[in-house]
């Protein structure tokens, strides 16, 4: 049963979240921040030939931003560079059956990871 403004699938990436942690030899890590809430949130990926294959995060913020990056590490795992480039905060917060309007920002925060951590991948290919 959801608590409060939060959807079951908001306190369930909360309470278990999938892909916490660090990727050692990353192939592109993003880091941004929310000065106003104080949410930090650094995403990890590893792509082999194109694609997405693994997908970790370090996130120092509130529940709904660490239930943010939980979700955006499962919806990319597996997808290649265009179609992670594609997804957006709204999708992010639409899997996770929805974010209260205080907190949408959240979602933001894990798109803006993603497009900094696959702007980082570039710069060491050299394709940025």
């Amino acid at each position: 049963m959801a608590q409060g403004p939060y959807s079951d699938k908001v306190m369930d990436h909360f309470m278990h979240p999938r892909n916490m942690g660090e990727i050692e030899d990353a192939s592109g890590v993003g880091e941004v921040g929310n000065p106003a809430c104080g949410d930090v949130m650094r995403l990890y990926l590893k792509i082999e030939d194109g694609k997405i294959v693994d997908a970790k995060f370090k996130t120092f913020g509130c529940g709904a931003a660490i239930a943010s990056s939980s979700m955006t590490t499962e919806l990319i795992k597996g997808k290649s560079i265009d179609e992670a480039l594609k997804l957006s905060n709204e999708a992010v917060s639409e899997a996770l059956g929805g974010l209260p309007p205080a907190k949408q920002h959240c979602s933001v925060l894990a798109e803006d990871a993603l497009r900094a951590a696959l702007e980082d991948y570039k710069k060491k290919q050299g394709t940025a």
